[in-house]
């Protein structure tokens, strides 16, 4: 049996709630980790069976139905309570408005970035052998090269047709 199961098992023994099987037995006398934990485990159970509980203040009731009464006296605010404040309402009111013309107006921006973020022509001639170039070609023959199979098949049809 390994430990990770008898772990598991271990605050079952310690409260008395199961009796071990023999392999848990054998398990716990043979390994000294798991024999310390179950001892750990007893010894916390021991602690929390001597603990008393402190007993709560003579006025704690007392106070707590004050603090209730309190509470019950409170007027309930309701979902408009915000709008009695002219401040925050104003504010919301604007900020409403700046939205609506934000979105209102997202077609008109939407369409001048277009038009103004046309990328310029290549005027300038692009020699072979230089880095641009070999990118230039690279692009223009991607499918070619992602295809190394066929790249393969016509180095071995030259390599055929070289010897004699």
């Amino acid at each position: 049996m390994k430990c990770n199961q008898v772990c598991e098992l271990l605050p079952d023994l310690a409260a008395g709630m199961a009796s071990g099987t023999p392999e848990v037995e054998t398990h716990i006398a043979s390994c000294a980790a798991c024999a310390g934990k179950l001892e750990d485990i007893r010894q916390a159970m021991a602690l929390l069976d001597d603990w008393q509980v402190p007993e709560p203040s003579s006025y704690f009731d007392t106070r707590l139905n004050a603090r209730l009464r309190e509470e019950m006296a409170r007027p309930a605010a309701g979902w408009l309570h915000w709008l009695r404040r002219p401040v925050l309402g104003l504010a919301l009111a604007l900020a409403f408005l700046a939205g609506m013309a934000l979105w209102s107006s997202r077609s008109y921006f939407v369409q001048t970035e277009a038009i103004n973020t046309t990328p310029p022509e290549m005027t300038v001639p692009v020699e072979p052998g230089t880095a641009v170039g070999d990118l230039e070609a690279l692009e223009k023959n991607h499918e070619l090269y992602a295809d190394f199979d066929i790249l393969d098949e016509l180095q071995v049809q030259d390599d055929e047709t070289e010897t004699p």
